[in-house]
C-alpha cells in the first residue's frame, strides 16, 4: 500500500509536516530562515498520492513575513521540476490551503519555482564557454560556497547586475538566466553592441548559503543582505562585501539589483530618488530607461510599484541608495511579482521563469537606450 509522504531535504527545501494522517486535511508549516525570524519560501515535495485528491493547509501563514503576498495568490506545482503552473490556493483564517489531484506519484509545491544551485552552477559553466566571458570568484560565503561574477565585455562603462540577494525571490535568477542568454548571443546585434560599450559584471546568485539553506532572505549568518551596503562586515555579511570591493575596483555607471516582491502583481522599478545626493541627471536617466523598458516589454510598466521616497529619507544600506550615491551612478531595483502580471495575467503558469528570463532579455533594449548618456 502506498504512503504518503512529504520531504523537504534537497537544495533550497522547506517545510514542515505537522501531521499528514489524512490526504484531504495535510498540516503543514513553513520553517523559519535558519538564523532570522523570517519565513514565507517554501518548497517539498509529496509522493505516494497519484489520483488522490489532497488538500494541503500551511497553518502558519498568518505569521509569514509578507501575510499580503497570501491575497489572491496560487502555489507553484510541478511534477518534472521544468515546468511549474498553479494550483488553486486559498487564504483565510491565517491559513493558507491548496488542493491538489496529483497525476504521478510525485509533485513538487513551492512558493515560486525554484532555481537550484545545480542549475546555477549550469548556467556559470555554458557561459564560461562564451570567448567573452571571463569568470572570477569575488570571496566564499560564510558556509564556503563561491560567489560568482560573470564579466562580458570589452567597453569602457562598467554596468554591474546582481540578484537574488534574498535567496526565496528566485524569480531574480530566473531573469539573470534569459538576461545572460541574450547578451551572449553573438547574432543579437543589441548585445554585440552593448558588449562593445560596455564592461558587465553579474552576481547572478548573491545568497548561495540562504538560496540552499531555503530561507527566504537572509544569509547562514541571518543577515538581510539588502540592509548591510556600507555597514556589512566580512564576518556576518561576506557577499556584500566582496561585491563592494570589486564594485570599488569597477565603479559601476549603472546597477540593476533584481527582486522579487510577494504582494504587487507587477513588474516595476524603484529607484534611488531618496538616495542622499540624488542628482537631476541620475532622475532623467532612470525615467529614460523606464521608458525604454516599458517599449521593450509589455511585461514592464511604470504605474504600480513602491512610493517615491522624499530626497534624502531613503535608508542608504540599501545597494540602490548605497551605490546610487556611492558611485554616482544609474542604480534601480527591479521588482517582480510572485503571483502574475496583473496587466497581463496568466491562469495556468502566472508570472513564470520563462517570463522573467524574457523579462532579463528584454532589460537589454533598455540599457542600449540609455548607454551613451551615463
Amino acid at each position: 500500500m502506498t504512503i504518503l509522504n512529504i520531504t523537504s531535504a534537497f537544495d533550497g527545501g522547506n517545510i514542515i509536516v505537522r501531521d499528514m494522517n489524512s490526504a484531504q486535511n495535510i498540516r503543514l508549516a513553513i520553517r523559519q530562515d535558519n538564523a532570522a525570524d523570517f519565513m514565507q519560501w517554501f518548497y517539498f515535495r509529496l509522493s505516494g498520492a497519484r489520483n488522490v485528491a489532497c488538500k494541503l493547509v500551511i497553518e502558519n501563514a498568518k505569521d509569514c513575513a509578507y501575510p499580503k503576498g497570501w491575497e489572491n495568490y496560487k502555489t507553484c506545482a510541478s511534477y518534472d521540476r521544468e515546468t511549474w503552473f498553479r494550483v488553486e490556493t486559498k487564504y483565510e483564517n491565517g491559513e493558507l490551503s491548496f488542493t491538489h489531484t496529483p497525476e504521478l506519484d510525485s509533485v513538487y509545491f513551492a512558493y515560486f519555482a525554484p532555481f537550484s544551485q545545480e542549475r546555477h552552477a549550469d548556467m556559470i559553466a555554458e557561459a564560461a564557454h562564451h570567448p567573452d566571458v571571463s569568470l572570477s570568484v569575488l570571496g566564499k560565503s560564510i558556509d564556503g560556497q563561491d560567489l560568482d561574477c560573470i564579466s562580458i565585455g570589452s567597453g569602457e562603462k562598467p554596468i554591474w547586475v546582481t540578484a537574488r540577494q534574498h535567496p526565496g525571490e528566485t524569480m531574480a535568477e530566473w531573469w539573470v538566466e534569459g538576461f545572460l542568454a541574450r547578451l551572449l548571443d553573438d547574432d543579437d546585434p543589441v548585445a554585440r553592441t552593448l558588449r562593445a560599450k560596455a564592461r558587465f559584471h553579474i552576481v547572478p546568485n548573491m545568497n548561495p548559503d540562504g538560496s540552499v539553506r531555503g530561507n527566504l532572505r537572509t544569509n547562514a549568518a541571518g543577515a538581510n543582505l539588502n540592509r548591510e551596503w556600507g555597514v556589512g562586515n566580512v564576518q556576518s555579511c561576506p557577499e556584500v562585501h566582496f561585491v563592494t570591493q570589486a564594485m570599488n575596483e569597477h565603479r559601476p555607471v549603472m546597477v540593476m539589483d533584481v527582486h522579487g516582491d510577494e504582494a504587487l502583481p507587477y513588474n516595476f522599478i524603484a529607484g534611488a530618488e531618496g538616495a542622499v545626493g540624488f542628482t537631476e541627471k541620475q532622475g532623467r536617466d532612470l525615467a529614460d530607461f523606464k521608458a525604454a523598458y516599458m517599449r521593450a516589454s509589455p511585461d514592464f510598466q511604470t504605474k504600480y510599484g513602491y512610493p517615491v521616497a522624499a530626497p534624502g529619507t531613503s535608508n542608504m544600506t540599501y545597494c540602490t541608495s548605497f551605490t546610487s550615491s556611492e558611485y554616482g551612478c544609474l542604480s534601480m531595483t527591479l521588482e517582480m511579482p510572485f503571483k502574475d502580471n496583473a496587466d497581463l495575467p496568466d491562469a495556468i503558469y502566472g508570472w513564470s521563469p520563462e517570463r522573467a528570463a524574457r523579462l532579463g532579455g528584454a532589460s537589454l533594449d533598455a540599457m542600449l537606450a540609455v548607454i551613451d548618456q551615463l
